[in-house]
Protein backbone atom coordinates (compact mmCIF):
# COMPACT_ATOMS: atom_id res chain seq x y z
CA UNK A 1 0.00 0.00 0.00
CA UNK A 2 1.11 3.48 -0.70
CA UNK A 3 1.57 6.23 1.69
CA UNK A 4 -1.06 8.76 2.86
CA UNK A 5 -1.33 11.83 5.12
CA UNK A 6 -3.44 12.32 7.68
CA UNK A 7 -3.84 15.70 8.80
CA UNK A 8 -5.78 15.95 11.56
CA UNK A 9 -6.12 19.02 13.60
CA UNK A 10 -3.08 20.77 11.73
CA UNK A 11 -1.12 17.61 12.38
CA UNK A 12 0.31 15.28 9.46
CA UNK A 13 2.11 12.11 9.57
CA UNK A 14 2.83 9.17 7.35
CA UNK A 15 0.50 5.69 7.19
CA UNK A 16 0.09 3.54 4.85
CA UNK A 17 -2.78 3.67 1.91
CA UNK A 18 -3.88 2.59 -0.40
CA UNK A 19 -2.71 2.44 -4.30
CA UNK A 20 -4.68 2.13 -7.21
CA UNK A 21 -4.80 1.44 -10.39
CA UNK A 22 -7.23 1.84 -13.16
CA UNK A 23 -8.63 -0.36 -16.32
CA UNK A 24 -7.55 -0.96 -19.66
CA UNK A 25 -8.84 -0.04 -23.07
CA UNK A 26 -12.28 -1.05 -22.46
CA UNK A 27 -11.34 -4.65 -21.45
CA UNK A 28 -10.17 -4.97 -17.29
CA UNK A 29 -10.95 -4.73 -14.34
CA UNK A 30 -9.99 -4.47 -10.97
CA UNK A 31 -9.97 -3.90 -6.68
CA UNK A 32 -10.19 -5.18 -3.40
CA UNK A 33 -10.70 -2.16 -0.94
CA UNK A 34 -7.57 -1.42 0.64
CA UNK A 35 -7.19 -0.17 4.71
CA UNK A 36 -10.67 0.98 5.13
CA UNK A 37 -11.88 2.55 1.73
CA UNK A 38 -14.19 5.74 1.85
CA UNK A 39 -17.14 6.17 -0.51
CA UNK A 40 -15.06 4.88 -3.62
CA UNK A 41 -15.69 7.15 -6.77
CA UNK A 42 -14.87 6.88 -10.82
CA UNK A 43 -12.02 7.68 -12.77
CA UNK A 44 -12.71 8.63 -16.45
CA UNK A 45 -15.48 10.26 -17.92
CA UNK A 46 -18.14 9.51 -14.85
CA UNK A 47 -17.89 6.23 -15.25
CA UNK A 48 -19.16 5.02 -12.09
CA UNK A 49 -22.18 6.41 -9.82
CA UNK A 50 -20.30 7.81 -6.52
CA UNK A 51 -17.24 10.15 -8.85
CA UNK A 52 -19.39 11.49 -10.95
CA UNK A 53 -21.10 13.57 -8.81
CA UNK A 54 -17.21 14.73 -7.57
CA UNK A 55 -15.28 16.44 -10.69
CA UNK A 56 -12.78 17.53 -9.05
CA UNK A 57 -11.18 13.98 -7.74
CA UNK A 58 -12.23 12.29 -10.90
CA UNK A 59 -9.44 10.84 -13.28
CA UNK A 60 -10.82 11.12 -16.67
CA UNK A 61 -7.38 9.49 -18.60
CA UNK A 62 -3.85 8.82 -18.14
CA UNK A 63 -1.25 8.93 -21.01
CA UNK A 64 2.31 7.37 -20.49
CA UNK A 65 4.99 7.88 -23.18
CA UNK A 66 8.24 7.72 -24.56
CA UNK A 67 8.50 11.85 -25.15
CA UNK A 68 9.06 11.77 -28.77
CA UNK A 69 11.50 14.65 -28.64
CA UNK A 70 13.47 13.59 -26.07
CA UNK A 71 13.97 9.60 -26.36
CA UNK A 72 15.88 9.28 -23.14
CA UNK A 73 12.77 10.69 -21.03
CA UNK A 74 9.22 9.45 -20.00
CA UNK A 75 6.42 11.88 -20.46
CA UNK A 76 3.13 11.25 -18.28
CA UNK A 77 -0.12 13.12 -18.68
CA UNK A 78 -3.05 12.23 -15.96
CA UNK A 79 -6.11 14.80 -15.95
CA UNK A 80 -8.99 15.39 -13.99
CA UNK A 81 -12.01 16.56 -13.56
CA UNK A 82 -14.45 16.27 -17.10
CA UNK A 83 -16.61 18.28 -19.44
CA UNK A 84 -15.23 21.30 -18.04
CA UNK A 85 -17.52 23.98 -19.86
CA UNK A 86 -14.76 26.80 -20.94
CA UNK A 87 -17.44 29.92 -19.83
CA UNK A 88 -18.05 27.78 -16.62
CA UNK A 89 -17.29 31.40 -14.92
CA UNK A 90 -17.06 32.81 -12.46
CA UNK A 91 -15.60 29.69 -9.94
CA UNK A 92 -13.39 28.72 -12.34
CA UNK A 93 -12.09 25.17 -12.30
CA UNK A 94 -9.24 24.49 -9.96
CA UNK A 95 -7.73 21.38 -8.16
CA UNK A 96 -8.90 20.17 -4.98
CA UNK A 97 -7.16 21.44 -1.91
CA UNK A 98 -8.23 18.31 0.12
CA UNK A 99 -6.73 15.90 -2.64
CA UNK A 100 -3.89 14.16 -3.47
CA UNK A 101 -3.45 13.21 -6.93
CA UNK A 102 -0.89 10.62 -6.99
CA UNK A 103 0.93 8.96 -10.06
CA UNK A 104 2.72 5.67 -9.22
CA UNK A 105 5.03 3.70 -11.00
CA UNK A 106 5.92 -0.21 -10.56
CA UNK A 107 8.75 -1.01 -12.05
CA UNK A 108 9.06 -4.84 -11.37
CA UNK A 109 5.77 -5.99 -12.75
CA UNK A 110 4.53 -6.99 -8.95
CA UNK A 111 1.74 -5.08 -9.06
CA UNK A 112 2.58 -3.06 -6.44
CA UNK A 113 4.24 0.47 -6.23
CA UNK A 114 7.77 1.27 -6.47
CA UNK A 115 7.62 4.97 -6.78
CA UNK A 116 4.77 7.30 -5.89
CA UNK A 117 4.56 10.81 -7.24
CA UNK A 118 2.04 12.77 -5.18
CA UNK A 119 0.76 16.59 -6.31
CA UNK A 120 -1.06 18.85 -3.47
CA UNK A 121 -2.76 22.49 -4.48
CA UNK A 122 -3.35 25.52 -2.46
CA UNK A 123 -5.46 28.16 -3.31
CA UNK A 124 -4.70 31.64 -3.04
CA UNK A 125 -7.14 34.88 -3.32
CA UNK A 126 -5.94 38.38 -3.55
CA UNK A 127 -8.65 39.77 -3.21
CA UNK A 128 -11.44 38.35 -1.67
CA UNK A 129 -14.30 40.86 -1.46
CA UNK A 130 -14.52 40.74 -5.24
CA UNK A 131 -16.43 37.87 -7.24
CA UNK A 132 -14.11 37.72 -10.00
CA UNK A 133 -11.55 35.02 -10.70
CA UNK A 134 -9.60 37.42 -12.94
CA UNK A 135 -9.99 42.02 -11.91
CA UNK A 136 -8.12 42.73 -15.55
CA UNK A 137 -6.22 41.32 -17.87
CA UNK A 138 -3.77 38.78 -17.26
CA UNK A 139 -0.36 38.69 -18.95
CA UNK A 140 1.90 36.43 -16.25
CA UNK A 141 1.33 33.73 -13.47
CA UNK A 142 2.05 36.86 -10.83
CA UNK A 143 -0.15 39.34 -12.46
CA UNK A 144 -2.09 41.20 -10.03
CA UNK A 145 -5.06 40.89 -11.90
CA UNK A 146 -5.38 37.52 -11.74
CA UNK A 147 -7.02 37.38 -8.40
CA UNK A 148 -7.34 33.78 -7.72
CA UNK A 149 -3.95 31.73 -8.63
CA UNK A 150 -3.01 27.72 -7.39
CA UNK A 151 0.30 26.64 -6.61
CA UNK A 152 1.15 23.02 -5.60
CA UNK A 153 4.26 20.72 -3.85
CA UNK A 154 5.62 17.82 -5.46
CA UNK A 155 6.87 14.71 -3.30
CA UNK A 156 8.64 11.39 -4.37
CA UNK A 157 8.29 8.32 -1.59
CA UNK A 158 10.52 4.98 -2.41
CA UNK A 159 8.63 2.40 -2.06
CA UNK A 160 9.10 -1.61 -0.90
CA UNK A 161 6.22 -3.89 -0.62
CA UNK A 162 4.07 -0.58 0.50
CA UNK A 163 6.03 0.92 3.03
CA UNK A 164 8.20 4.14 2.62
CA UNK A 165 11.56 3.58 2.56
CA UNK A 166 12.16 7.59 1.31
CA UNK A 167 10.30 10.50 0.55
CA UNK A 168 11.31 13.81 -0.66
CA UNK A 169 10.04 17.05 -1.53
CA UNK A 170 10.76 17.76 -5.13
CA UNK A 171 9.71 21.14 -5.35
CA UNK A 172 7.24 23.41 -3.97
CA UNK A 173 4.61 26.43 -4.93
CA UNK A 174 4.67 25.54 -8.21
CA UNK A 175 2.27 28.13 -10.02
CA UNK A 176 -0.25 26.49 -12.05
CA UNK A 177 -2.02 27.95 -15.44
CA UNK A 178 -5.15 29.04 -14.81
CA UNK A 179 -8.30 28.74 -16.47
CA UNK A 180 -8.49 30.33 -19.70
CA UNK A 181 -11.06 33.02 -19.02
CA UNK A 182 -11.26 34.56 -22.46
CA UNK A 183 -9.52 36.30 -25.17
CA UNK A 184 -10.10 39.97 -23.48
CA UNK A 185 -8.80 38.56 -20.13
CA UNK A 186 -5.79 36.27 -21.24
CA UNK A 187 -4.90 37.07 -25.00
CA UNK A 188 -1.74 35.60 -24.68
CA UNK A 189 -2.45 32.27 -23.02
CA UNK A 190 0.02 30.09 -24.61
CA UNK A 191 2.47 32.63 -22.41
CA UNK A 192 0.64 31.58 -19.20
CA UNK A 193 1.26 28.05 -20.37
CA UNK A 194 4.66 28.27 -20.63
CA UNK A 195 5.42 29.70 -17.83
CA UNK A 196 3.68 27.08 -15.84
CA UNK A 197 6.40 24.28 -16.84
CA UNK A 198 8.79 24.31 -14.18
CA UNK A 199 12.36 22.45 -14.13
CA UNK A 200 12.72 19.97 -11.49
CA UNK A 201 15.73 18.72 -9.76
CA UNK A 202 17.61 15.82 -12.08
CA UNK A 203 16.43 16.98 -15.43
CA UNK A 204 12.78 16.68 -14.91
CA UNK A 205 10.04 18.73 -15.71
CA UNK A 206 6.70 19.26 -14.58
CA UNK A 207 3.10 20.89 -15.58
CA UNK A 208 0.06 21.46 -14.00
CA UNK A 209 -3.22 23.40 -15.50
CA UNK A 210 -6.14 23.69 -17.36
CA UNK A 211 -5.46 21.70 -21.01
CA UNK A 212 -8.00 20.87 -24.11
CA UNK A 213 -9.50 17.24 -23.28
CA UNK A 214 -6.99 15.03 -25.77
CA UNK A 215 -9.56 12.12 -25.39
CA UNK A 216 -11.25 12.16 -28.38
CA UNK A 217 -14.59 9.82 -28.83
CA UNK A 218 -18.15 9.34 -29.53
CA UNK A 219 -19.71 9.29 -26.20
CA UNK A 220 -22.84 8.47 -28.00
CA UNK A 221 -21.94 4.38 -27.90
CA UNK A 222 -23.92 4.80 -24.52
CA UNK A 223 -27.16 5.61 -27.22
CA UNK A 224 -27.77 1.49 -27.77
CA UNK A 225 -24.40 1.55 -29.00
CA UNK A 226 -24.25 4.40 -31.28
CA UNK A 227 -28.07 4.64 -32.04
CA UNK A 228 -28.62 0.81 -32.78
CA UNK A 229 -28.03 1.45 -36.47
CA UNK A 230 -24.83 3.36 -36.32
CA UNK A 231 -25.96 6.56 -37.12
CA UNK A 232 -24.46 8.02 -33.79
CA UNK A 233 -21.13 7.94 -35.16
CA UNK A 234 -18.90 10.61 -36.63
CA UNK A 235 -19.01 13.11 -33.47
CA UNK A 236 -16.16 14.26 -31.33
CA UNK A 237 -18.76 14.50 -28.07
CA UNK A 238 -15.45 15.80 -25.75
CA UNK A 239 -14.83 18.62 -28.15
CA UNK A 240 -14.70 21.84 -27.09
CA UNK A 241 -14.66 20.60 -23.43
CA UNK A 242 -11.19 21.08 -20.83
CA UNK A 243 -9.44 19.08 -18.10
CA UNK A 244 -7.37 20.16 -15.24
CA UNK A 245 -3.76 18.43 -16.19
CA UNK A 246 -0.87 17.20 -14.22
CA UNK A 247 2.13 16.10 -16.54
CA UNK A 248 5.25 15.12 -15.42
CA UNK A 249 8.75 14.13 -17.55
CA UNK A 250 11.13 12.09 -15.88
CA UNK A 251 14.36 10.53 -17.38
CA UNK A 252 13.52 7.10 -18.18
CA UNK A 253 16.42 5.31 -15.38
CA UNK A 254 14.66 7.36 -13.14
CA UNK A 255 11.97 4.97 -13.04
CA UNK A 256 12.75 1.78 -14.43
CA UNK A 257 13.99 -0.83 -13.21
CA UNK A 258 17.15 -1.47 -15.09
CA UNK A 259 18.03 -1.40 -19.03
CA UNK A 260 17.98 -5.56 -18.65
CA UNK A 261 13.70 -4.66 -17.47
CA UNK A 262 12.66 -1.49 -18.79
CA UNK A 263 8.79 -2.18 -18.69
CA UNK A 264 6.92 0.32 -16.38
CA UNK A 265 3.18 -0.36 -14.81
CA UNK A 266 1.64 3.27 -14.18
CA UNK A 267 -1.65 4.41 -12.86
CA UNK A 268 -3.17 7.36 -11.10
CA UNK A 269 -5.29 7.21 -7.86
CA UNK A 270 -7.07 10.80 -6.26
CA UNK A 271 -6.93 10.91 -2.17
CA UNK A 272 -9.56 12.65 -0.98
CA UNK A 273 -9.30 13.98 3.10
CA UNK A 274 -12.38 13.17 5.05
CA UNK A 275 -13.94 15.41 8.00
CA UNK A 276 -11.88 13.71 10.46
CA UNK A 277 -9.12 14.74 8.53
CA UNK A 278 -8.04 11.28 7.35
CA UNK A 279 -7.23 10.77 3.56
CA UNK A 280 -9.01 7.77 1.12
CA UNK A 281 -8.62 6.39 -2.34
CA UNK A 282 -11.67 7.44 -4.35
CA UNK A 283 -10.27 7.72 -8.09
CA UNK A 284 -8.39 5.15 -9.86
CA UNK A 285 -6.93 5.26 -13.67
CA UNK A 286 -4.57 2.94 -15.44
CA UNK A 287 -5.81 1.93 -18.90
CA UNK A 288 -8.76 3.85 -20.33
CA UNK A 289 -12.92 2.91 -20.73
CA UNK A 290 -12.24 -0.07 -18.17
CA UNK A 291 -14.99 1.30 -15.91
CA UNK A 292 -17.40 2.28 -17.99
CA UNK A 293 -17.80 -1.04 -20.10
CA UNK A 294 -16.19 -3.72 -18.27
CA UNK A 295 -17.13 -3.21 -14.24
CA UNK A 296 -21.05 -3.65 -13.96
CA UNK A 297 -23.16 -0.81 -11.77
CA UNK A 298 -22.15 -3.30 -8.60
CA UNK A 299 -18.27 -3.46 -8.90
CA UNK A 300 -17.59 0.35 -10.72
CA UNK A 301 -17.45 1.96 -6.66
CA UNK A 302 -15.55 -0.53 -5.75
CA UNK A 303 -13.39 -0.58 -8.33
CA UNK A 304 -12.08 2.80 -7.94
CA UNK A 305 -11.10 2.20 -3.64
CA UNK A 306 -9.30 -1.22 -4.89
CA UNK A 307 -5.62 -1.41 -6.05
CA UNK A 308 -4.08 -3.39 -8.78
CA UNK A 309 -2.44 -6.24 -6.99
CA UNK A 310 -5.94 -7.40 -5.97
CA UNK A 311 -7.65 -7.18 -9.61
CA UNK A 312 -8.11 -10.87 -9.54
CA UNK A 313 -11.30 -10.27 -7.76
CA UNK A 314 -13.17 -8.58 -11.02
CA UNK A 315 -11.33 -11.29 -13.38
CA UNK A 316 -15.13 -12.94 -14.38
CA UNK A 317 -15.91 -9.29 -15.66
CA UNK A 318 -12.93 -9.61 -18.43
CA UNK A 319 -12.90 -13.10 -19.21
CA UNK A 320 -17.30 -12.80 -19.84
CA UNK A 321 -17.11 -9.01 -21.24
CA UNK A 322 -20.84 -7.68 -21.38
CA UNK A 323 -19.55 -5.30 -24.34
CA UNK A 324 -19.18 -8.50 -27.01
CA UNK A 325 -22.70 -9.85 -26.19
CA UNK A 326 -24.33 -6.42 -26.32
CA UNK A 327 -22.54 -6.07 -30.25
CA UNK A 328 -24.14 -9.50 -30.94
CA UNK A 329 -27.31 -8.81 -29.71
CA UNK A 330 -27.66 -5.38 -31.55
CA UNK A 331 -25.36 -5.64 -34.43
CA UNK A 332 -25.52 -9.62 -34.79
CA UNK A 333 -21.63 -9.88 -35.10
CA UNK A 334 -20.92 -12.73 -33.02
CA UNK A 335 -19.20 -12.28 -29.87
CA UNK A 336 -15.84 -13.96 -29.72
CA UNK A 337 -16.05 -17.85 -27.56
CA UNK A 338 -15.43 -17.03 -24.07
CA UNK A 339 -13.45 -17.39 -21.44
CA UNK A 340 -11.83 -14.48 -23.04
CA UNK A 341 -8.24 -15.15 -21.78
CA UNK A 342 -6.88 -13.12 -25.22
CA UNK A 343 -7.94 -10.20 -22.78
CA UNK A 344 -6.11 -11.09 -19.91
CA UNK A 345 -3.03 -11.44 -21.52
CA UNK A 346 -3.18 -8.43 -22.89
CA UNK A 347 -4.37 -6.03 -20.44
CA UNK A 348 -3.37 -7.85 -17.19
CA UNK A 349 -0.16 -8.82 -18.33
CA UNK A 350 0.88 -6.85 -21.38
CA UNK A 351 1.62 -8.25 -24.62
CA UNK A 352 4.54 -10.93 -24.36
CA UNK A 353 7.78 -10.03 -26.40
CA UNK A 354 7.06 -6.05 -25.84
CA UNK A 355 5.47 -4.78 -22.91
CA UNK A 356 5.13 -7.85 -20.23
CA UNK A 357 7.65 -8.06 -17.62
CA UNK A 358 9.20 -10.87 -16.33
CA UNK A 359 7.37 -12.94 -13.02
CA UNK A 360 4.64 -10.53 -13.83
CA UNK A 361 1.73 -10.42 -11.67
CA UNK A 362 -1.69 -10.14 -13.44
CA UNK A 363 -2.73 -6.45 -12.79
CA UNK A 364 -4.53 -3.51 -14.49
CA UNK A 365 -1.84 -1.16 -15.52
CA UNK A 366 -0.87 1.01 -18.16
CA UNK A 367 2.07 -0.92 -19.04
CA UNK A 368 4.91 0.86 -20.86
CA UNK A 369 8.45 -0.64 -22.77
CA UNK A 370 10.45 2.46 -22.14
CA UNK A 371 13.09 1.11 -24.52
CA UNK A 372 10.95 1.32 -27.85
CA UNK A 373 12.01 4.66 -28.83
CA UNK A 374 8.94 7.24 -30.09
CA UNK A 375 8.51 6.92 -34.12
CA UNK A 376 7.99 10.10 -36.52
CA UNK A 377 4.91 9.00 -37.93
CA UNK A 378 2.31 7.26 -34.85
CA UNK A 379 -0.24 5.48 -36.51
CA UNK A 380 -3.35 5.97 -34.29
CA UNK A 381 -4.17 2.17 -33.93
CA UNK A 382 -0.99 1.65 -32.30
CA UNK A 383 0.37 -1.81 -31.95
CA UNK A 384 -3.21 -3.07 -33.92
CA UNK A 385 -1.32 -1.65 -36.95
CA UNK A 386 2.39 -2.27 -36.64
CA UNK A 387 3.42 0.20 -34.19
CA UNK A 388 4.92 -0.60 -31.21
CA UNK A 389 5.13 2.50 -29.49
CA UNK A 390 1.39 2.94 -29.14
CA UNK A 391 -1.30 1.58 -27.34
CA UNK A 392 -1.48 -0.45 -25.64
CA UNK A 393 2.17 -0.28 -24.89
CA UNK A 394 1.60 2.99 -23.04
CA UNK A 395 -0.62 5.71 -24.34
CA UNK A 396 0.21 8.60 -26.65
CA UNK A 397 -1.68 11.51 -27.21
CA UNK A 398 -2.76 10.80 -30.57
CA UNK A 399 -3.99 6.99 -30.05
CA UNK A 400 -6.81 5.36 -30.69
CA UNK A 401 -8.16 4.00 -27.82
CA UNK A 402 -12.11 3.76 -28.81
CA UNK A 403 -11.27 1.70 -32.02
CA UNK A 404 -8.58 -0.51 -30.80
CA UNK A 405 -10.67 -1.59 -27.95
CA UNK A 406 -13.24 -2.00 -29.61
CA UNK A 407 -11.75 -4.23 -32.33
CA UNK A 408 -9.60 -5.90 -29.80
CA UNK A 409 -12.60 -6.64 -27.69
CA UNK A 410 -14.34 -8.17 -30.66
CA UNK A 411 -12.03 -10.85 -31.83
CA UNK A 412 -9.20 -9.05 -33.43
CA UNK A 413 -6.56 -11.19 -31.54
CA UNK A 414 -7.69 -14.19 -31.34
CA UNK A 415 -8.83 -14.26 -35.66
CA UNK A 416 -11.96 -12.35 -35.78
CA UNK A 417 -10.65 -9.41 -37.87
CA UNK A 418 -12.73 -6.11 -38.47
CA UNK A 419 -12.61 -2.24 -38.36
CA UNK A 420 -14.72 -1.43 -35.96
CA UNK A 421 -14.50 2.30 -34.13
CA UNK A 422 -16.58 5.31 -33.32
CA UNK A 423 -15.55 7.37 -36.97
CA UNK A 424 -14.05 10.15 -34.58
CA UNK A 425 -9.65 9.22 -35.82
CA UNK A 426 -8.22 12.39 -33.93
CA UNK A 427 -8.04 15.12 -31.82
CA UNK A 428 -10.22 18.24 -33.05
CA UNK A 429 -6.75 20.03 -31.81
CA UNK A 430 -3.33 19.69 -32.41
CA UNK A 431 -1.39 18.63 -29.55
CA UNK A 432 1.93 20.51 -29.40
CA UNK A 433 5.36 19.15 -30.44
CA UNK A 434 6.92 19.84 -26.79
CA UNK A 435 6.70 19.53 -22.86
CA UNK A 436 3.86 19.22 -21.94
CA UNK A 437 2.11 18.17 -25.75
CA UNK A 438 -1.43 18.82 -24.66
CA UNK A 439 -3.18 21.34 -26.42
CA UNK A 440 -4.20 24.85 -25.00
CA UNK A 441 -7.54 25.01 -24.04
CA UNK A 442 -10.42 25.97 -25.22
CA UNK A 443 -10.72 29.59 -24.09
CA UNK A 444 -14.35 30.84 -22.22
CA UNK A 445 -14.92 33.39 -24.89
CA UNK A 446 -15.23 31.03 -27.59
CA UNK A 447 -18.40 31.92 -30.08
CA UNK A 448 -19.02 34.62 -32.58
CA UNK A 449 -18.63 38.84 -31.39
CA UNK A 450 -21.75 40.52 -30.63
CA UNK A 451 -22.96 42.06 -33.76
CA UNK A 452 -21.29 45.36 -34.78
CA UNK A 453 -18.42 45.21 -32.19
CA UNK A 454 -14.69 43.76 -33.14
CA UNK A 455 -12.47 42.29 -30.70
CA UNK A 456 -9.80 44.67 -29.67
CA UNK A 457 -9.20 45.20 -26.09
CA UNK A 458 -8.73 49.40 -26.17
CA UNK A 459 -8.16 50.20 -22.26
CA UNK A 460 -6.45 47.14 -19.89
CA UNK A 461 -7.34 47.73 -16.43
CA UNK A 462 -10.29 49.35 -15.89
CA UNK A 463 -12.05 47.03 -14.21
CA UNK A 464 -8.89 45.95 -11.91
CA UNK A 465 -8.15 49.55 -11.17
CA UNK A 466 -11.56 49.79 -10.23
CA UNK A 467 -11.06 47.10 -7.54
CA UNK A 468 -8.09 48.07 -6.34
CA UNK A 469 -7.54 48.30 -2.51
CA UNK A 470 -8.50 51.80 -0.84
CA UNK A 471 -5.22 54.32 -0.50
CA UNK A 472 -3.68 53.16 -3.59
CA UNK A 473 -2.43 55.92 -6.39
CA UNK A 474 -4.12 58.74 -6.87
CA UNK A 475 -4.38 57.68 -10.65
CA UNK A 476 -6.57 54.83 -9.30
CA UNK A 477 -8.10 56.63 -7.32
CA UNK A 478 -9.14 58.89 -10.33
CA UNK A 479 -10.13 55.56 -12.58
CA UNK A 480 -12.50 54.43 -9.50
CA UNK A 481 -14.03 57.75 -9.47
CA UNK A 482 -14.77 57.77 -13.39
CA UNK A 483 -15.52 54.28 -13.35
CA UNK A 484 -18.24 55.35 -10.71
CA UNK A 485 -19.56 58.14 -12.61
CA UNK A 486 -19.91 56.04 -15.72
CA UNK A 487 -21.87 53.71 -13.93
CA UNK A 488 -23.97 56.61 -12.46
CA UNK A 489 -24.56 57.96 -15.53
CA UNK A 490 -25.54 54.58 -17.08
CA UNK A 491 -27.57 54.01 -14.22
CA UNK A 492 -29.64 57.63 -15.17
CA UNK A 493 -30.08 56.04 -18.50
CA UNK A 494 -31.86 52.79 -17.21
CA UNK A 495 -34.61 54.55 -15.40
CA UNK A 496 -35.28 56.82 -17.94
CA UNK A 497 -35.81 54.16 -20.31
CA UNK A 498 -37.61 52.18 -17.46
CA UNK A 499 -40.00 55.17 -17.09
CA UNK A 500 -41.08 55.19 -20.57
CA UNK A 501 -41.46 50.96 -20.57
CA UNK A 502 -43.66 51.94 -17.56
CA UNK A 503 -45.66 54.54 -18.77
CA UNK A 504 -46.18 52.67 -22.78
CA UNK A 505 -47.50 49.22 -20.97
CA UNK A 506 -50.16 51.57 -18.60
CA UNK A 507 -51.71 52.15 -21.99
CA UNK A 508 -51.78 48.02 -23.29
CA UNK A 509 -54.79 46.55 -22.87
CA UNK A 510 -53.34 43.61 -21.37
Amino acid sequence: MTPISMSGSGRRSLATLVCGALAAGGLVAAGVATLEPGAASASSHREAPLISGDPQHDNTDLYAFVSPDKPDSTTIVANWIPFEEPGGGPNFYQFAEDAQYDIHIDNNGDGQGDLLYRFTFKTHVKNKKSFLYNTGVVESLDDPDLNVTQTYDIELFRLKHQKVEYKTKVADNIPVAPSNVGKASMPNYEKLRDQAVYKLPGDATAFAGQADDPFFADLRVFDLLYGGNLTEVGNDTLKGYNVNSIALQVPTDMIAESSHQPVVGIWSTTQRRNAQGYYSQVSRLGNPLVNEVVNPLKDKDKFNASSPWEDGQFLKNVTNPELPKLIEAIYKIPAPKEPRNDLVDVFLKGVKGLNQPPHVRPAEELRLNTSIKPTDSPKRLGVLDGDNAGFPNGRRLTDDVIDASLQVVEGELVGSKNDLGDAVDKNDKDFEKSFPYVALPTEGSRGPLAKGTSGGNDVRNQLGDALSPAGTSGSNNMSLIAGSAGAGAAGIVLIGAALMWWRRMRRRAY
